[in-house]
């Protein structure tokens, strides 16, 4: 592959490769990567994929150039093309997170080095693949995951089709007008109680993402029944329990589950690190 903008463009195959990549540079601080730079582009703000790729840049011997919308050009009129051929020229991968996936396609389109999705309001590949690993560590890539929430979060469509490749019982559990904006691959459960009963991976998200801060009202309204809490929890018996961050506790989870010794939702935080390690390495 030479550039990362959503799950399809990948194989089991490579995601496999990735892993093995994973667990190999997990502990390593070498440079591997020296002299490289990486351009991240940030059109919404973020502590985990902000930090992740800097910090994993750093592990590998290499630099990373932050820049915001007020930093280029994007902002005032250049065209995606254009910038895409500039970083090109300057540095030798770019990572981007923004609004529209057709930015990210149009980077990656333009763009003469691999471009990475960050997120955009169609997936989350990064988190995907972390959150992946985080459950073949945990439980291994097979059995059943249940997501909880808003079915349609860019999150899950990233993630529904990595489960979908490995073999897993993907249930999502939402009202009738959250489904996942993809087709096939999973079965909607939308009474959460009976989604959860004997699953090895509860999973969910915030409520409101960003750029649905007009709906908060209506949102948490219509999903206020899908929390995840300790009695579903329990109605699993011994699943783990993850959320991609950053969390809103009391509303789309509870603290005792966040905090409790089902979750592994700081792995999968620490995991964004060491799979990126693993993704700038291969694609570089």
């Amino acid at each position: 592959m030479k550039h990362l903008i959503s799950i399809s463009d990948i194989k089991r195959k490579d995601i496999e490769l990735i892993f093995k990549t994973t667990d190999k540079l997990k502990k390593v601080k070498k440079p591997l990567l020296k002299n490289k730079i990486l351009a991240m582009i940030f059109e919404k703000p973020s502590t985990r994929t902000r930090v992740s790729f800097e910090v994993a840049m750093l592990h590998l011997g290499g630099h990373a150039i932050y820049l915001n919308q007020n930093d280029i050009q994007l902002s005032k009129g250049e065209s995606i093309a254009d910038t895409a051929r500039v970083l090109s020229l300057y540095c030798d991968v770019i990572m981007a997170r923004v609004f529209s996936h057709e930015t990210i396609s149009e980077l990656a389109k333009h763009s003469s080095v691999p471009v990475i999705n960050g997120l955009s309001e169609l997936e989350h590949p990064c988190q995907a693949l972390a959150d992946a690993y985080t459950i073949m560590k945990s439980k291994g890539l097979k059995g059943k995951i249940v997501f909880l929430g808003d079915g349609s979060n860019n999150t899950f469509q990233s993630l529904i089709r990595v489960c979908h490749m490995f073999g897993m019982e993907i249930i999502v559990s939402c009202p009738p007008n959250y489904k996942p904006k993809i087709k096939g691959g999973y079965k909607i459960v939308e009474n959460p109680k009976d989604a959860v009963m004997g699953t090895d991976v509860i999973y969910t998200d915030t409520f409101v993402s960003m750029g649905e801060e007009s709906e908060v009202k209506q949102r948490l309204h219509d999903l206020r029944g899908y929390q995840l809490n300790s009695s579903l929890v329990k109605l699993a018996k011994n699943p783990i329990v993850m959320h991609p961050l950053p969390a809103h506790r009391g509303v789309e989870i509870t603290s005792d589950v966040m905090d409790g010794k089902n979750s592994v939702i700081f792995q999968q935080a620490e995991n964004r690190l060491h799979v990126q390690k693993a993704l700038l390495y291969l694609l570089l």
